[in-house]
């Protein structure tokens, strides 16, 4: 084999190995965005079903002051 040849199959090699722990990294990290959002869909179930900290007219009413926000941005700009 010539020189050309042993590196191009080192450099196939690296690149090879290179997208296997890429690839691994970013399984890992939607795993952990899956469990992050889970925790925070329970969280958000426990406190507005439960009657906990937020209670659904507290939620309507932010819901209302961040859209009428929009509208007043829209008709302002």
């Amino acid at each position: 084999m010539d020189s050309v040849q042993t590196l191009l199959i080192v450099v196939v090699i690296s690149l090879t190995f290179l997208l296997v722990v890429v690839g691994i990294q970013v399984m890992l990290i939607i795993i952990d965005l899956r469990r992050a959002v889970k925790r925070l869909n329970s969280l958000l179930e426990d406190s507005i079903l439960g009657g906990g900290l937020i209670r659904p007219d507290k939620l309507t009413s932010v819901m209302e002051i961040l859209h009428k926000g929009k509208k007043l941005e829209t008709h302002g700009g």
